[in-house]
């Protein structure tokens, strides 16, 4: 690989096929990839009961410690090692555990609101949007949700009635229009993540504006 960085953003909507995406790049580039996860910086609340957490809006900017997740990016960037927060799905908090996150050629952030922030925006190189059919990510995320973070079917679709579909109408799908790459069905679109990698590589390995040499 090059001694080069490149950091890519990861958008698009809950269940979109963000993580998919994210596992490809992740088979190709191996242990040249670090990928942060903006739901691993959800904000901490211990001064909250259990009942309390169940009713945040997480679907909110405001919800997330951005700031921090730019501040861990920026020390990889100059090659430092940082410990990256766990969030507990399931009692709705922070983890005290962190995961050690080690400075790579190739830098990730993926999660549904990181192309809406201005600070994690600039950090980027390459700004991917990931698109799907709402309903196609309703179905996806009902499954996810009961399977991987205990939920029943109906807590799922309040949240998304209550929250999920309303602020990704108000800050997700908005911030599309700062996507450097719309790629559309996920994870399924072969075609466009071989267009990425392809993309990414040329970044890397060649100097000046990849944009005339593609």
């Amino acid at each position: 690989m090059s001694d080069k960085i490149c950091v890519l953003g990861v958008a698009g909507g809950s269940a979109s096929g963000k993580t998919t995406i994210v596992n490809k790049l992740h088979d190709y580039f191996g242990e040249d990839i670090a990928v942060l996860s903006h739901d691993a910086y959800y904000k901490a609340h211990p001064e909250m009961s259990f009942e309390e957490r169940t009713h945040l809006n997480y679907d909110h900017p405001d919800s997330f410690e951005s700031h921090r997740m730019a501040e861990d990016v920026r020390k990889l960037i100059k090659g430092y090692a940082i410990d990256m927060p766990v969030y507990d799905y399931v009692n709705h908090n922070r983890s005290e555990e962190t995961v050690r996150v080690e400075p790579k050629t190739v830098i990730v952030m993926e999660g549904f609101l990181v192309l809406e922030n201005k600070e994690l925006r600039d950090l980027m190189d390459i700004k991917i949007f990931v698109d799907a059919d709402a309903d196609e990510r309703l179905m996806r995320r009902i499954k996810r949700d009961m399977i991987e973070r205990g939920r029943s079917i109906e807590s799922i679709i309040t949240q998304y009635a209550d929250t999920v579909k309303p602020m990704h109408e108000e800050f997700v799908e908005p911030s599309k229009k700062y996507a450097d790459i719309i790629i559309p069905r996920g994870g399924e679109n072969a075609a466009g993540i071989d267009m990425l990698i392809t993309y990414m590589n040329k970044k890397l390995h060649h100097e000046g504006d990849v944009s005339n040499q593609i």
